[in-house]
């Protein structure tokens, strides 16, 4: 690495996109340089809005986060022109590993100003990422006002976004035939804004009914949750979207609930990270691959349950 991670990280607080890109970098990879990203960085993160836009492939979530971004780039609050930054979670492709871009490529036609960064899930359920809450970090020190993350658009597991970001974004479109299916099952618990795409096909104004009368039976919510509908690609309702976001945000600030869920968000984070260091502990030590395959022989042998097997295991690293 030509560049120090000191000299980095002063480019990132310059704003320097070159710089942001690759901290980014190291910290998809995971690279040794990550805990000094993240001590060099921790007194400017927190400044950005996190918006998570999850949904069904298909949904227009691309559409809309580039139109949303466009919004407050050209309208920024109280005369200031926003500082916005995307991050866009793509399938990883089996040939290089690395995302797909797809969601980049759609939004080719905003301003330069607007730091989009695609990366891949690396096969990871739930919509994002492992890094995607470290990448926000970053993108977060590089001044971002607001920060809109994508996930990748694979339907009913794509929950996890509710752990990074300050509010959840959940887009449908009607005529589908599972959006309701896709709240049922698990999104309208993570549900806090719910927009309805492409409202200008039929169905539209039934699939708000429906969703209104879902919202009715959902538990006590401490903030009340909006349903939008938007056509993205004719701009239209993006501005009552952006509203509805500002306010919410609003909501939270008063109400200390933004706080409340920052620190649960970091909770989730803190756990997130202590597993993965676990299994990197447990399986990437040498012998591991072994010792794996032998206990395999065991329980095939009858000798051993895979139950004993795992809590022998787990003993053996937590004394």
């Amino acid at each position: 690495m030509s560049d120090t991670v000191d000299e980095l990280v002063a480019g990132l607080f310059r704003s320097d996109a070159r710089a942001t890109a690759r901290l980014i970098t190291l910290v998809e990879d995971e690279a040794p340089e990550v805990a000094r990203i993240q001590s060099a960085i921790r007194d400017r993160v927190g400044r950005a809005y996190r918006v998570g836009f999850t949904g069904p492939p298909g949904a227009g979530k691309s559409t809309l986060v580039a139109a949303l971004a466009k919004h407050w780039v050209n309208d920024g609050e109280s005369g200031r022109v926003a500082r916005v930054s995307i991050v866009a979670v793509d399938p990883t492709s089996p040939f290089t590993g690395g995302a797909l871009l797809g969601d980049r490529v759609r939004m080719t036609s905003l301003d330069p100003s607007v730091f989009i960064r695609s990366m891949a899930n690396r096969g990871r359920l739930g919509g994002i990422a492992a890094t995607t809450d470290g990448v926000c970090d970053v993108l977060d020190a590089y001044g971002s006002d607001w920060l809109l993350v994508e996930t990748v658009g694979v339907g009913q597991s794509e929950v996890e976004i509710a752990e990074c970001a300050d509010v959840t974004v959940v887009v449908l479109t009607p005529g589908t035939g599972d959006s309701v299916q896709l709240l049922k099952a698990g999104l309208m618990e993570v549900a806090e804004i719910v927009v309805v795409n492409k409202a200008d096909r039929p169905g539209a104004d039934s699939l708000v009914a429906e969703i209104q009368s879902i919202v009715g039976m959902r538990p006590h919510s401490d903030v009340p949750m909006p349903i939008v509908s938007t056509v993205a690609t004719e701009n239209k309702g993006i501005d009552e979207l952006a509203k509805t976001i500002e306010e919410y945000r609003t909501q939270q600030v008063s109400r200390g609930l933004l706080e409340t869920r920052r620190k649960r968000n970091l909770r989730a984070k803190i756990q997130r990270l202590v597993e993965a260091r676990l299994r990197r502990e447990i399986w990437g030590g040498k012998g591991a691959s072994e010792e794996l395959d032998a206990t395999v022989e065991c329980i095939l042998r009858k000798e051993e349950t895979p139950w004993d097997a795992s809590e022998r295991i787990v003993k053996k690293w937590i004394r």
